[in-house]
């Protein structure tokens, strides 16, 4: 099973929880889906991490050489440009 993609792993534990929010099933069945929905979840979740793993930005230096780095959200957040009061997200 782990070599199902991650898309095919999501459709198929949406549909165990699925089966077992009716509780139209016994309790044999029950544990059987709810220990194979506990497998595809940890599939998921390794597919998760080694995708987070993956992710590149590209950075631009003030010289203008383009490097690349690892993803790291706080980093990015510290070296993205601040948006002034004015231009902040607004309704109005």
């Amino acid at each position: 099973m782990a070599d199902i993609s991650f898309e095919e792993a999501i459709k198929k534990l949406e549909k165990i929880v699925m089966g077992l929010e009716t509780g139209e099933v016994n309790l044999e069945s029950s544990l059987a889906k709810y220990e194979e929905g506990i497998a595809l979840a940890r599939i998921c979740q390794k597919k998760l991490e080694t995708a987070k793993k993956k992710v590149e930005i590209l950075i631009k230096s003030k010289d203008g050489t383009i490097s690349m780095e690892p993803f790291e959200p706080e980093e990015y957040e510290k070296k993205r440009p601040k948006k002034k009061q004015d231009e902040k997200d607004s309704l109005f």
